[in-house]
């Protein structure tokens, strides 16, 4: 195979308005749009903010230190381009061709990179003397050591082979993700969701994936030499196994016990308990529960009924809570990332006329749970993390924010 370099064509901030102008018309169905067409272009350091670049082509292109911050780049070519440096916070990338792309200390964070492929690729064309001809620069597997994902959807994205040293997955969403022999050395994964995800011959030496979810996710012949593995989440039991305990008959007496005031059934405490087995406690009424430090991951909660429950430092994470009573309950700690919580009740309760019981949250973490249409009146919320949260149409009146964390919040009102 041959080998030649390539000719890069440089273009202004003007030239390239008016390019982003006629594709945007294009997309708008008026008159004079065109496809926005960047092959092996040089954009270097320009702004691309907050455009309009679905199915744009960007292939072979130098984007290095290009700010994408809040941009659509949906199914857009990236096809071995170089991104190093980029901006790309905040972007929505979804099923976007970065196969051979160098990301190299870009900026991902909270970037949607949904079915994205970052699988290894490099540009050719036929040549009729010389046969295959490789366009320079040409990359085995996409590069991005020491980039920022921090927070970014990757669910279902394809990665395998990716070169990803001292990258910055912390919080990342990567659910069902091909990781494939993925060189992950040194990479910040706290918190990555990594459920179903394919690890297989993955290479995550020295790595810190602290409270990190691997629940279903492959990891046939990975290496995790001197990586940080605390309170990771995988299929086996976090806490006292549902084998060990009747939970189910435990939670029914409880329910039995809140619906006839006592009278029959009895309480029940579930301090440190491993529940994802239960698979669904749906409309159960399971007032006044005490399930510290308890592993309800993944659970179907509907409806359920916690009000002045004792949910310390329980991991709640990706659970169905729609609609859930939790008035009054006590979330100190607890982990909520990714939960839905859409018109759930985490308002006061009531203990008597002149006395209210507030929600708290102090140190909950919500990261990019959906809380729309919640109530979250007079709830406690000291060193709260809602990064990234929904919270469109939510009750947040009488609520102090001040102390809480709510970067890229969407949908909280202004005041």
């Amino acid at each position: 195979m041959a080998h030649t370099a390539v000719t890069y064509r440089s273009l202004s901030q003007a030239e390239v308005d008016a390019v982003c102008a006629r594709h945007d018309r294009l997309w708008k169905a008026k008159p004079g749009g065109a496809r926005a067409v960047f092959s092996f272009a040089d954009l270097s350091n320009l702004d691309l903010s907050r455009r309009n670049l679905q199915d744009a082509d960007f292939s072979g292109a130098i984007l290095a230190g290009v700010n994408f911050e809040g941009s659509t780049l949906d199914s857009a070519n990236l096809f071995a381009a170089d991104l190093q440096n980029a901006r790309l916070a905040g972007a929505s990338l979804r099923r976007v061709d970065l196969r051979g792309a160098s990301l190299r200390g870009a900026n991902l964070s909270g970037a949607d990179l949904f079915e994205a492929d970052l699988r290894e690729g490099s540009i050719a064309s036929l040549d009729g003397e010389r046969g295959l001809r490789i366009h320079e620069p040409s990359r085995k597997a996409s590069d991005a050591q020491g980039t920022s994902l921090r927070g970014a959807n990757l669910q279902r994205s394809r990665l395998s082979g990716i070169i990803a040293v001292k990258a910055d997955f912390t919080d990342a969403v990567m659910r069902d993700c091909k990781l494939v022999r993925a060189n992950l050395k040194l990479a910040t994964l706290c918190g990555a969701d990594l459920a179903g995800a394919d690890l297989s011959g993955a290479d995550l030496s020295s790595a810190d994936l602290t409270d990190a979810i691997l629940v279903g996710a492959k990891t046939t012949l990975w290496t995790i030499d001197h990586a940080n593995m605390t309170d990771v989440l995988t299929d086996e039991p976090s806490g006292t196994p549902l084998k060990n305990l009747p939970y189910a008959e435990m939670l029914a007496q409880h329910a039995l016990w809140c619906e006839t005031g006592g009278a029959a059934g009895k309480p029940s405490i579930f301090d440190g308990a491993d529940l994802r087995e239960l698979k669904s406690v749906r409309t159960l009424n399971l007032t006044a529960l005490s399930a510290k430090r308890a592993v309800f991951y993944g659970l179907d909660m509907d409806g359920v009924q916690l009000q002045g429950a004792h949910l310390e430092g329980a991991d709640l994470r990706n659970c169905n809570l729609r609609g859930a009573d939790l008035r009054g309950a006590r979330l100190v700690g607890a982990k909520l990332s990714g939960a839905d919580l859409r018109q759930a009740h985490l308002g006061p309760l009531m203990i008597r006329q002149d006395l209210l019981l507030p929600a708290d949250l102090t140190r909950a973490v919500f990261k990019g749970a959906d809380l729309t249409r919640a109530d979250l009146r007079r709830a406690v919320m000291k060193d709260a993390d809602f990064e990234r949260a929904i919270l469109t149409g939510a009750n947040v009146r009488l609520l102090d924010l001040v102390e809480a964390h709510t970067l890229g919040v969407l949908g909280l009102p202004r005041d």
